[in-house]
């Protein structure tokens, strides 16, 4: 079954304003995805003092942040967003947080490397039941017009996250030892998890969607859900597409504080406050007018899902470029402004394009399948690749090899950008076909 791409609204209508509830539960969920992306970042933000302890390689680094760690949360998000779609979504999402928190203490438990590895990839398989519960629950507390604002208030958590991992992590370890912001921040995420138990209700599944009588009448069982996201074109576009572009956030994000300090002379303490600053504002601001923009033009013509995004890539590059050049650290976190605002607006866009092309009883499921693609090929690939480029080049470019190896990613913008031009032609002409926005 392929869903229906339904003609672009009347870009005059105004949807009904969400109730009190909605932010509320919007605010909870927003909350946990702080923790989430914050867990997920702080072996990054912390590669310093972890290699300085624990004597593991760029390599080493790139594959405990990438690829193992990307393995349980792209792969397990699969059965447990099956799961949810057919339980209660709030209960799962309460126990992963409470799993990927308990595993988050024992990374700074961790004595080896060996031992490193199994808590990361402990904590990659809570946080596989975060995020795709948490877009559908939202998806069905907004109604249709209000969810890109909604999504993109909640995909606040990834630059909340990780500028609060920034400063209180880099804090924390500056001040006692990178163990400690490991157990302190996951101690807070087990009292989220009792959080979200408590105060989010589960809503009714559909229950603002416009009545379909195909969804009414079709089966939505497992292998028909991944048939349908996997035989879809316009999902396919928007899951690789994502994914080009998480190549390049996460295969950068994963080693931005490593280059910063040993290749442009940063300190942790001013890696507490500067780059925090411009990852906390930057980030922010780029994935809410991302989602004020994508519920603004998308009433006029769906290619807009498409369109949004890689016209932020294009204006990004000569912003990245200047940051991976730059001689000194106040000049790169200075370009590091235009990477922060303008890599992220795919996030908004794609997982809108989701959630409103798929089944009420699919969401879930289908937001880990989008997470699946994006996410194997951004966090397994980009920061693995950039580990092991780092340490190749360093024995010519000893001095410089993690600004090599970045400049090497500038070819995925060109990437992304086409994936995305792609998508839009494919939005146009279904449109087209139904009689929309041409």
């Amino acid at each position: 079954m392929k869903p229906r791409l339904e003609p672009a609204g009347d870009a005059a209508a105004s949807p009904p304003a969400p109730g009190h509830r909605a932010w509320v539960v919007l605010v909870i969920l927003c909350f946990v995805y702080v923790l989430n992306f914050l867990d997920r970042q702080l072996l990054s933000i912390l590669a310093k003092p972890i290699q300085d302890t624990l004597g593991i390689s760029d390599s080493q680094l790139g594959l405990i942040g990438g690829l193992y760690f990307a393995f349980f949360y792209c792969f397990i998000a699969i059965p447990v967003g099956w799961l949810a779609d057919k339980t209660n979504r709030v209960g799962v999402l309460a126990l992963a947080c409470a799993i990927w928190s308990a595993a988050t203490i024992a990374c700074g438990a961790a004595r080896n490397y060996g031992q490193l590895v199994v808590a990361r990839m402990t904590v990659g398989f809570g946080e596989a039941g975060g995020v795709p519960p948490s877009y559908a629950i939202i998806t069905d507390y907004f109604p249709k017009g209000r969810r890109g604002t909604a999504l993109g208030i909640f995909n606040l958590g990834p630059p909340i996250g990780a500028a609060l991992g920034i400063a209180f992590g880099a804090s924390i370890a500056a001040a006692f030892s990178w163990r400690d912001a490991f157990y302190v921040l996951g101690g807070v995420g087990l009292v989220a998890a009792i959080a979200v138990a408590v105060f989010v209700r589960e809503p009714k599944r559909g229950g603002l969607d416009e009545p379909n009588p195909e969804h009414a009448s079709e089966p939505s069982g497992f292998w028909v859900t991944l048939k349908m996201f996997f035989s879809h074109k316009a999902l396919m576009l928007a899951a690789l597409g994502s994914g080009a572009t998480q190549f390049i956030t996460y295969g950068l994000g994963n080693f931005t504080a490593l280059f910063l300090m040993r290749e442009k002379g940063m300190t942790l303490n001013e890696i507490a406050v500067w780059y925090a600053l411009v990852v906390g504002i930057g980030m922010s601001a780029g994935i809410f007018m991302s989602g004020w923009a994508i519920d603004r033009f998308t009433r006029i013509s769906k290619r807009y899902y498409a369109l949004i995004p890689a016209a932020s890539l294009a204006l990004c590059i000569p912003f990245y470029i200047g940051f991976v050049w730059a001689p000194g650290w106040q000049l790169a976190t200075l370009f590091l402004i235009g990477p922060c605002f303008l890599n992220y607006f795919y996030l908004s866009s794609s997982v809108a394009l989701v959630q409103e092309e798929v089944r009420p009883d699919q969401r879930v499921m289908s937001g880990a399948l989008l997470l699946l693609v994006m996410n194997f090929i951004g966090l397994g690939l980009g920061p693995t690749y950039v580990g092991i480029a780092s340490d190749l080049f360093r024995a010519s470019f000893p001095d410089n090899s993690l600004q090599i190896a970045l400049y090497t990613l500038v070819p995925f913008y060109g990437l992304a950008i086409a994936l995305f031009l792609g998508l839009a032609r494919v939005l146009a002409r279904e449109e087209a076909k139904q009689g929309g926005v041409s």
